[in-house]
C-alpha cells in the first residue's frame, strides 16, 4: 500500500518491499515505520534475514536508531549517516549474499569512506541474483555514472551453495561528490557469449554436461561462444554440494545480459539434471536478449535509483519491458525523493531503437525512461 505521511515519518504496512524502504530511508534520511509486519502469519513479525539487512545497515551508518516491537510487527528506522569503510559481514544463509550486495552496491558510492566489505554466506542462491551476476552486469551500469574503476572491483574468494553456505565475497566500491546524467538510447548487438559452470562438492563431469549442453544451444545464434569452469575443491567449495551456471552475453555498445541457473538444494530428494540446467540457462539468456534495452532486466531499478540521484539534468535510458520490481521501486523513489519518471512505451517502428529492420520486428517492447536528476550530493565526501 501506498505510504502515509505522520509527523514526517513515512508509515507502510507489510512486509513487502522491505529492502527497497529501507535503503531509500537511508539515502534520503527519511525516517520509516513499518506496521503489520505478517501479521496474520503463524510465524508472525521479520524474518532472520530482514533482521540482518537490518545489522548490515546499521554496519554502514553511524547513529542509525531502530526500534522493534516485542512481536516483531512493527519497525521504527531512523537513518544515520552513511560512513561505509572496512566492514565484515555474515548474511543470513536463508538469501543469498546478492540480497545484501545489491544494496552495498546501490549505497557505495555515497558513503563517507571508500566501502570495502567483506561479505560471507550463500554466494548463490534461487532467490536472488548471485554475486558473478553483479560484477558482471550491474558493475558496468555504475562505470557510467562514475566514469572511473578505480576502486571499483568484486572478488568471488569462495563460492558457497544453500542450505550451508561457506561463500566469501570481497566488494570494494569507490565514493562519488555526484553521480553524472546518464542518456543510454543504444544497446548494439550481441557480440560474445561468455559464461562460467561452477561445481561445489560434485563430481566435475558435471560441470561438463552443463558446459556442452549451453553451448550447444548458443551456438546455433553465434559463433564466439565460450565458458569456462569453476571446479572448486576443498573450503573453496563452500559446506553444500551444488552446481550452476552463468551466461553473459555482451554486445558491440558493452550492454551486459546474464542468465543463470542453479541445481536444486541439497536434501531436498529432487535431482537436477545438468543438460535441463544447461537448456534452461541458454534459453533464460535467449529471452533476456528478446526483452533488449540498455540493462539487464534485474537491475532496471539501480539504474533508476542513479538516475534519478544523478545532477540536476535529463538522464534517459531505453530498457526492455519493466519488471514488477522496478515499477514499485519508480513508486518509491517518488515517495521518498519526489521523483517522477516520463515512461513512454516505444512503437518496433521508432527509429531510436535500431537501425536494423530485423531487430525492429523480433525485439520485445521497449519502454523509454526520462528524468531530471535532484543532483543528490554525497556531503561526507566535502569533509575528505
Amino acid at each position: 500500500m501506498p505510504a502515509i505521511l505522520h509527523n514526517d515519518v513515512l508509515l507502510y504496512k507489510g512486509s513487502n518491499l522491505f529492502r527497497q524502504r529501507l535503503l531509500l530511508s537511508t539515502l534520503s534520511g527519511r525516517a520509516i515505520k513499518i506496521e503489520e509486519i505478517r501479521s496474520t502469519h503463524d510465524d508472525p513479525g521479520l524474518r532472520e534475514y530482514e533482521v540482518n539487512l537490518i545489522r548490515l545497515l546499521d554496519k554502514i551508518t553511524n547513529g542509525s536508531r531502530v526500534e522493534l516491537s516485542e512481536t516483531g510487527t512493527s519497525l521504527y528506522f531512523q537513518p544515520g549517516i552513511l560512513v561505509g569503510g572496512q566492514i565484515n559481514h555474515s548474511c543470513c544463509t536463508q538469501r543469498g549474499i546478492g540480497y545484501y550486495l545489491e544494496v552495498l552496491l546501490a549505497l557505495g558510492p555515497f558513503c563517507k569512506e571508500p566501502l570495502n566489505a567483506v561479505l560471507q554466506g550463500v554466494t548463490h542462491h534461487d532467490l536472488d541474483v548471485s554475486v558473478d551476476k553483479i560484477k558482471s552486469a550491474a558493475l558496468p551500469i555504475l562505470l557510467k555514472f562514475i566514469l572511473v574503476d578505480d576502486g571499483l572491483e568484486l572478488k568471488v574468494v569462495r563460492r558457497g551453495a544453500p542450505p550451508l553456505g561457506g561463500g566469501e565475497i570481497v566488494f570494494k566500491c569507490p565514493v562519488r561528490r555526484h553521480l553524472r546524467p546518464l542518456q543510454w538510447s543504444k544497446w548494439g548487438l550481441v557480440k560474445r557469449i561468455r559464461g562460467v559452470v561452477y561445481a561445489l562438492r560434485v563430481s566435475p563431469t558435471m560441470a561438463n554436461r552443463v558446459v556442452e549442453t549451453a553451448k550447444g544451444v548458443m551456438l546455433n545464434f553465434l559463433p564466439d561462444v565460450y565458458i569456462n569452469t569453476d571446479q572448486c575443491r576443498g573450503p573453496n567449495a563452500g559446506k553444500s554440494p551444488a552446481f550452476g551456471i552463468s551466461l553473459l552475453a555482451e554486445t558491440n555498445d558493452k550492454t551486459f545480459y546474464c542468465a543463470e541457473s542453479k541445481s536444486v538444494e541439497a536434501g531436498t530428494g529432487d535431482a537436477t539434471l545438468p543438460e535441463d540446467l544447461g537448456r534452461e540457462c541458454a534459453l533464460k539468456l535467449l529471452d533476456e536478449i528478446h526483452r533488449g534495452g540498455a540493462v539487464d532486466s534485474a537491475f532496471q531499478w539501480i539504474l533508476a535509483l542513479w538516475m534519478a540521484l544523478g545532477q540536476k539534468d535529463v538522464s534517459e535510458c531505453i530498457v526492455g519491458p519493466l519488471s514488477d520490481y522496478t515499477i514499485k521501486f519508480l513508486q518509491h523513489l517518488k515517495e521518498f525523493f519526489g521523483v517522477m519518471f516520463k515512461l513512454e512505451v516505444l512503437s518496433s517502428d521508432d527509429d531510436e531503437m535500431s537501425s536494423d529492420d530485423e531487430e525492429k520486428t523480433s525485439s520485445a517492447q521497449k519502454v523509454k525512461m526520462t528524468c531530471i536528476g535532484i543532483g543528490y550530493v554525497n556531503i561526507s565526501k566535502r569533509t575528505l
